[in-house]
């Protein structure tokens, strides 16, 4: 493979990646503590599309997609789709919280300690989301930021 461009390899792997969380298509569920004390657990939201964004205060790419996420969530909060935020460090829940404020974000922010594997599969890096869709079945992982485009296209596309 050493004759195929890198960005035909990267495309091939992306899709070799997405393919095989399409093709495995079960149920996914956890159940982890909110910000604000309450227990969520996915499987509360089915009916409805969910992307589960992991994150930390401290990465740049998270902070740069969290006015993207909100505005989603508050798009679609009513309708179709929500945004849970896991946050994934260790933190004092104070410092979490004003951060949250600063932010403006009102999707639930879930607490999770820093691992390489979820409930929902491999965290390789900071921000890691994964959709899962009405049924509670795991669509797809984007590693990386994300827009509010980029996901409304995704869902429109697997709405098709």
């Amino acid at each position: 493979m050493s004759h195929v461009s890198p960005l035909l390899r990267a495309l091939c792997i992306m899709a070799l990646a997405l393919y095989s969380v399409m093709a495995a298509a079960e149920t996914v569920d956890f159940d982890l503590l909110g910000l604000d004390g309450k227990r969520y657990r996915l499987s509360d939201y089915r009916g409805k599309w969910v992307l589960v964004n992991y994150w930390a205060t401290w990465c740049p790419p998270c902070r740069e997609e969290l006015p993207e996420l909100e505005v989603f969530h508050n798009n679609h909060k009513d309708t179709d789709a929500v945004v849970l935020g896991v946050a994934m460090e260790r933190i004092e829940k104070p410092r979490l919280k004003a951060f949250v404020d600063e932010q403006f974000l009102s999707y639930p922010i879930l607490i999770a300690e820093p691992a390489a594997r979820t409930e929902l599969g491999r965290v390789p890096g900071l921000p890691t989301s994964f959709l899962v869709n009405p049924e509670g079945e795991l669509v797809a992982r984007q590693v990386g930021p994300l827009t509010m485009e980029d996901i409304e296209g995704f869902i429109d596309a697997m709405r098709e």
